[in-house]
């Protein structure tokens, strides 16, 4: 198994340690917890470094899909567990629907990001926005056709993009 060289890993964490960091601590709701989470994504991204393939994703992309897994591995452990005495059990613990929604929105984020501006404008306005298609021709002043055929177009990147970040259909 090729392990990344102690250069390599110090500047993935000086590149990517403190948002790494930020999107564990959202998630989990306890800084601490988010520095054992980030320090277990590192040791995971060490071990599986000969898996890494830059031609799939971007360091970063593929560190945060390792987070992504111990943030829910985290999660789960959290509740498979009675809470510490003295601990406080208040609304500062994220849930699983949370801690999935915060994940599921990064990743269709970073998954848009990759997107060319042109398909990703077309899915937002389309998808997110909810407009028909012929009121965004009409706003982009294209016809309602390459609306639709960008909006395929992005479905299919967006889909390429997040199978890269470890999505599949099941």
């Amino acid at each position: 198994m090729a392990l990344l060289p102690d250069a390599a890993l110090r500047s993935a964490y000086d590149a990517h340690g403190a948002e790494l960091h930020r999107f564990a601590r959202r998630a989990l709701g306890d800084a601490a917890l988010a520095e054992d989470a980030v320090q277990e994504a590192f040791v995971r991204a060490w071990r599986a470094s000969a898996s890494y393939d830059p031609a799939r994703s971007s360091q970063r992309t593929w560190l945060f899909a390792i987070l992504r897994n111990v943030v829910i591995d985290m999660g789960r452990a959290r509740r498979s567990r009675p809470p510490m005495a003295g601990a406080d059990t208040g609304s500062d613990t994220a849930t699983t629907d949370e801690i999935d929604h915060v994940l599921t929105t990064w990743q269709v984020e970073a998954a848009l990001d990759e997107l060319a501006e042109n398909h990703r404008h077309a899915l937002v306005e389309v998808h997110w926005r909810g407009r028909p298609y012929a009121e965004v021709a009409l706003d982009l002043g294209i016809p309602e056709g390459t609306v639709k055929s960008r909006v395929y177009h992005g479905l299919r990147a967006m889909r390429g993009a997040l199978e890269a970040q470890g999505w599949h259909d099941d």
